[in-house]
């Protein structure tokens, strides 16, 4: 598949079905969707190394509920219940949230110890969920 059909279904996913958990989605739609956000979150990770502002953050709760509802369209293709992905709605949303709080409260006065209160907060969310990422694959 050419480079601009998995950038249109990429878009057409974003646009078209933003949280829709309802329905099937094929094996290819779904990794050429994982290929697009991938490619995506790389360009905001660079942007956001120049800028210092918390793209990546931005860009991750942007896209949680089209990879929460495709997700949930492709477990119901394999046959298991879509409400999984709730689980990694709910992680992924503390998770970003609290990593944008970190990086835009970094910049007050002894805002570097943010990291230190947050930090092992954020590690913790975030394991859980890897975990909850291994469990719905």
């Amino acid at each position: 598949m050419d480079p601009q059909a998995i950038f249109e279904n990429f878009r057409r996913t974003v646009s078209d079905h933003y949280f829709d958990m309802h329905g099937r989605v094929g094996r290819s739609q779904f990794w050429y969707f994982v290929l697009a956000s991938f490619v995506f979150a790389i360009a905001a990770a660079i942007l956001q190394g120049v800028t210092f502002l918390p793209l990546m953050a931005i860009y991750n709760l942007a896209m949680l509920f089209p990879t929460a509802g495709m997700g949930a369209r492709r477990l119901q293709d394999i046959g298991r219940d879509g409400k999984l992905v709730w689980i990694f709605i709910f992680a992924g949303f503390i998770s970003q949230f609290v990593a944008m709080t970190v990086m835009m409260t970094s910049w007050l006065p002894f805002g570097f110890l943010s990291f230190f209160l947050f930090g092992p907060m954020i590690v913790l969310i975030n394991f859980a969920l890897l975990v909850a990422c291994v469990v719905l694959i």
